[in-house]
């Protein structure tokens, strides 16, 4: 099964489709559409998967559920995102209004997969990872990235203690693809970065 990858505006936010789900949309409706259309991608979609409520990876969700996409995002960035917290002069979170709410622990059964929701605190109260075990996939968000890479917690809602045990618990996983929300793909031996970024969060922050 092939993995579709989306850098999408307004600040470089991962999207991924694979078969008819899409984790993350970014934040420019009009964007993400339009790639749809030109993909011939905007009937099979039938699941928007969200790793987190920031704006970047979150903002064009509506425009997935204007096209029949049920929207899933963590219970804890919808409450959070209803005190409205504003970061650099923005809008941080995005209020989204899902059609299912995660607690974390749920399984999507889709496109002959099998896709575990791990809710993964720290970057924000609601980030979540989808791990395909049979495949060894991880879609990460903003938890970790490549090269040991991990979510900033400066923001309104991180928490640099629920981070390093986020990654303490994806240390668990057998691992061997990364698909993060920013930057480059791991597509291989995976499991390694995100050991690494585990032990430089535990020394920095």
């Amino acid at each position: 099964m092939k993995v579709q990858r989306v850098v999408t505006p307004p600040l470089a936010a991962n999207a991924y489709v694979v078969g008819n789900i899409m984790i993350d949309c970014g934040g420019d409706a009009e964007f993400i559409l339009r790639y749809l259309s030109e993909k011939k991608l905007t009937k099979k979609v039938r699941y928007l998967l969200l790793t987190h409520a920031h704006f970047d990876h979150a903002g064009a969700y509506f425009a997935l559920q204007s096209i029949g996409a049920r929207v899933s995002v963590h219970s804890a960035d919808v409450n959070i995102a209803k005190t409205s917290p504003v970061a650099h002069g923005m809008l941080l979170f995005t209020p989204v209004k899902p059609d299912v709410e995660l607690k974390g622990g749920e399984v999507f059964d889709s496109s002959n997969m099998q896709i575990e929701v791990i809710h993964t605190p720290g970057h924000s109260p609601g980030s979540v990872c989808y791990y395909d075990r049979d495949r060894k996939w991880l879609f990460s968000g903003d938890t970790v990235f490549a090269f040991g890479g991990f979510g900033r917690v400066d923001l309104p809602g991180g928490n640099a203690q629920e981070l390093i045990s986020s990654l303490k618990k994806l240390i668990e996983l057998d691992v061997e693809r990364l698909y993060p929300g920013h930057d480059e793909v791991v597509e291989g031996n995976a499991h390694r970065e995100i050991v690494k970024a585990y032990e430089i969060a535990r020394r920095l922050l």
